[in-house]
């Protein structure tokens, strides 16, 4: 039998890899520029649908969600289906999830420097904790609408992700493991430390927000 130091490691830096593939980026360059050089400078979907429009910024979302969502996905699929496997399906899952969000974060490809992570760390929700992103999705949305800030709505959601596994887990909606509970508290935790530039723009009345298109 592999050795599950062995299988969880092959996770891990198969999942680090995808994860880094850095959208954001790629799509600057196919439109001709650095995204980091625009707008917040920041390799993530958000920024990329400020500086080259819609069609773009929800590609790059779309794609950095599926990085997120496909490699646990499968891992899920493989171990669920191994049962003389010497790891478990949760912490084959938690590896995989770790590190392709570790990847977008700091992506081997950017010299160690990322997106925040909340595309793929959504995927990552999906094949783990739907309810809570579910959750985490309706807090976005009302938060965004409310303020048109997307900083606020992301914080707000990632705020909200632990809270509600907790409390799905807890009433038998959706039972997690308590590994998989601190790995979520971890993410948020991580997601909103990642907002620190914002906070701080937020404060001093400086952030940009997604204005209302008058008719």
């Amino acid at each position: 039998m592999t050795s599950p130091v062995l299988i969880c490691g092959a996770i891990g830096a198969a999942s680090y890899i995808i994860g880094s593939i850095p959208w954001a980026y790629v799509i600057g360059k196919i439109n001709g520029i650095d995204i980091r050089q625009h707008g917040s400078g920041n390799v993530g979907a958000t920024n990329v649908m400020r500086v080259l429009g819609k069609k773009w910024g929800y590609s790059c979302f779309l794609l950095d969600f599926l990085k997120g969502l496909l490699p646990v996905l499968a891992v899920k699929y493989i171990f669920a289906n191994q049962k003389d496997m010497s790891v478990s399906v949760d912490a084959a899952m938690i590896t995989a999830a770790v590190a392709v969000v570790c990847g977008h974060i700091w992506t081997i490809f950017l010299k160690f420097k990322g997106g925040k992570g909340m595309a793929t760390g959504g995927g990552v929700l999906v094949a783990i904790a739907p309810y809570s992103f579910l959750c985490c999705g309706l807090a976005w949305v009302l938060f965004f609408y409310a303020t048109r800030y997307v900083s606020v709505a992301s914080i707000i959601a990632a705020a909200v992700l632990p809270i509600s596994s907790y409390l799905f887990s807890k009433f038998d909606l959706w039972k997690l493991e308590s590994s998989t509970q601190i790995f979520l508290l971890v993410l948020a935790i991580l997601a909103i430390a990642k907002h620190h530039s914002n906070i701080k723009r937020l404060i001093n009345g400086t952030e940009n927000r997604f204005e209302k298109k008058k008719s």
